[in-house]
């Protein structure tokens, strides 16, 4: 696997990164500000994801959940543990400004597919492994095509066809579309459960919970 250059594309990336970060500087402190006074310290989520070549990395984004467990000491589920701060900034899209620095450190770029969790790396086929191809983005086809509104399976071709149609120019008509759709706020689901996207068994609890519907209970094995 061979990686795949774009002429004007890196210096894109940094060139709207390094202006962004500049010019939103007091934005992102009031964001800080917030996330601390909700849910204190960390400010910032850090999280290994996929990158290029489906080499790991550490996606940065504002926290927007609170550490709360349940009586065994578990995690409770996302859709409780997402704060009111959590749920403004996920609207906005605002939790994913601390990835410019992702991109400006060459981890990612502005338009590529949206790096997924790590669990799901052995789980693609190896049509769906070339979507590591390319640098992961912040926004991408895939994006501006309902968001995470969209089944994995249908995300997935998406991210194939930017890997082999992408250009300087179609970046541009991403980047464009998806300012539209953060203004509009669109697209986004803030409490999805995983079954009604994950249609082809990437996570682990998809793979587990359609295993377990697939043995016969006993009553239907007589």
């Amino acid at each position: 696997m061979t990686r795949r250059v774009q002429p004007g594309k890196r210096l894109l990336d940094v060139a709207v990164s390094v202006v962004v970060l500049v010019l939103l500087s007091p934005l992102y402190a009031l964001v800080a500000a917030l996330v601390m006074a909700g849910l204190g310290r960390p400010v910032l989520f850090r999280q290994q994801r996929p990158g290029l070549h489906g080499r790991p990395f550490e996606l940065l984004k504002f926290r927007t959940m609170t550490e709360e467990r349940d009586a065994d000491g578990r995690l409770k589920p996302d859709a409780q543990r997402l704060s009111r701060v959590g749920r403004c900034l996920r609207k906005t899209s605002l939790d994913e400004l601390p990835q410019l620095w992702n991109v400006v450190r060459g981890e990612m770029s502005l338009v590529g597919p949206r790096p997924l969790l790590m669990e799901y790396v052995p789980n693609y086929t190896p049509e769906q492994q070339r979507r590591h191809e390319v640098l992961p983005g912040i926004t991408g086809w895939a994006q501006i095509h309902g968001r995470n509104a969209v089944v994995f399976s249908d995300r997935l071709k998406l991210d194939v066809w930017y890997v082999d149609h992408w250009s300087l120019a179609l970046d541009l008509k991403i980047l464009r579309r998806t300012v539209l759709k953060v203004v509009r706020s669109s697209g986004v689901r803030l409490e999805q459960p995983l079954e009604e996207v994950d249609d082809v068994g990437l996570h682990p609890d998809t793979r587990r919970k359609a295993a377990m519907a697939s043995v016969p209970s006993e009553r239907e094995a007589r």
